[in-house]
């Protein structure tokens, strides 16, 4: 995970086809508390003791996502929050994706340490 997290997501110009096979195997084995869904998108839940601290952690999302150009879905609840992402210009997985998803976890563990 260290190595995706320290990578730059790269904007998607369409055409490419979405991961699939042994490649997005590799890259999910880097993230398994990650749920890739249908072969189509990447899911994380995390849980948080009140609100206050679910939306922090969904500002921290929100301020990695400008720096990276790659937007996640995401539900913010009381204690929790829910981050989906995919490449909306290919409809389906890419490997920025997996980088966004790495930042992501990467700004989670500071939290929680």
């Amino acid at each position: 995970m260290a190595d995706l997290a320290q990578r730059s997501c790269v904007p998607c110009r369409g055409g490419a086809p979405p991961l699939s096979g042994a490649e997005l195997e590799r890259l999910q084995q880097q993230l398994p508390a990650w749920t890739v869904q249908r072969g189509h998108d990447l899911q994380r839940d995390y849980r948080f003791p009140d609100f206050a601290s679910a939306l922090a952690f969904v500002n921290q999302i929100g301020a990695i996502a400008e720096q990276e150009g790659h937007h996640p879905d995401i539900e913010l609840g009381w204690g929790h929050v829910g981050v989906r992402t995919f490449t909306h210009k290919i409809d389906g997985l890419t490997e920025s994706d997996f980088i966004l998803a790495a930042k992501i976890e990467q700004a989670h563990a500071g939290l929680v340490r």
